[in-house]
């Protein structure tokens, strides 16, 4: 192989325009997707604004601006007024995210309504599904989910994301659906979804802090990649449409592992946490948040995601 001097890799990163023609991963707007907290009251948040809670009259406001700046799709997460052990208000007819769902449905028809499918937001215990003996009960916690996804699809959603990690979620949804007549509604699995420490403003702003213990009984070791595979795979067999890893810049191994492994669009989210570290550097004069969000996004993409669920992705239809 020729080297130096006859090769001088530096020719094509002369300029921006020569960097641009010889550009691997390209970022693209129609694969981002913007997560949205709904809720009974306001609650503006000036420091992670992707942490706001809007009222589903404000929300509809919100997502005015998100279309006119070419956002595609939305992924919505409730905050009920009142919460229970059994999270009534997450499937129930006049829940918040179904009364949001209503209202966006007919103002954006093209828009992507996607819901988060868990129990969190709504249990009073802040756990992902019904406790029994101060557990989390898998199979019990599997009719709610899918009577969740039913309600959510009824609605309105275009597509439902189960995030609580119960094993059999998959199935349970899908054959809820497709009794329901909802064959064609696509489930986005979170499939590969670690107990990891970059959820705490998520949870602040979703009010779903457990009370007690925490959710290392379903939510993955971060220390595993092949059980993150066999999740997928199972997802995938239960008729996942596509699979999602979270969190994504701690876990780019376990998306590329994903991607060389299926053949199904891999998803993966860019959770709170990661989020927030580079908005309190930037805040902190330490580095620019545009730059460092940009060169995060880059490396999911490159990592091998089809679409990414980011608090960047308003910000995102400027900066590109």
């Amino acid at each position: 192989m020729p080297g130096f001097p006859d090769v001088r890799l530096r020719r094509f990163r002369r300029s921006s325009g020569l960097r641009g023609l010889v550009r691997e991963t390209h970022l693209d707007l129609d694969q981002f997707v913007m997560p949205l907290f709904v809720a009974p009251e306001a609650l503006w948040n000036a420091q992670l604004p992707g942490m706001s809670r809007y009222t589903v009259e404000d929300v509809v406001r919100e997502v005015e601006e998100l279309v006119r700046a070419g956002v595609q799709a939305v992924i919505l997460f409730g905050i009920p007024a009142e919460k229970d052990e059994q999270a009534t208000g997450a499937w129930e007819d006049d829940g918040i995210v179904q009364q949001a769902l209503r209202a966006l449905r007919p103002r954006f028809p093209e828009l992507v309504l996607m819901t988060d499918v868990c129990l969190c937001e709504y249990t009073s215990h802040g756990h992902c599904g019904v406790i029994v003996d101060g557990e989390v009960h898998n199979d019990q916690t599997l009719e709610l989910l899918a009577r969740t996804a039913v309600s959510h699809v009824e609605a309105g959603a275009d597509v439902v994301a189960p995030s609580d990690m119960m094993d059999g979620r998959v199935r349970a949804i899908r054959d809820a659906l497709d009794d329901g007549s909802s064959e064609s509604v696509p489930v986005l699995a979170y499939s590969a979804k670690y107990a990891s420490a970059f959820y705490g403003p998520f949870r602040e702003a979703a009010g779903s802090t457990p009370s007690f213990g925490d959710r290392r009984g379903y939510q993955m070791d971060p220390a595993n990649v092949r059980e993150a595979l066999r999740e997928c795979e199972l997802d995938i067999e239960e008729g996942a449409d596509a699979i999602m890893i979270k969190p994504a810049l701690p876990y780019l191994d376990v998306i590329r592992a994903a991607r060389e492994s299926f053949d199904i669009p891999v998803g993966a989210y860019n959770v709170s946490g990661e989020y927030a570290m580079v908005k309190a550097a930037a805040q902190a004069g330490w580095l620019d948040e545009r730059q460092a969000a940009l060169e995060s996004l880059t490396a999911i993409k490159r990592a091998g995601a089809d679409l990414i669920v980011s608090y960047w992705t308003k910000d995102l239809a400027q900066w590109l």
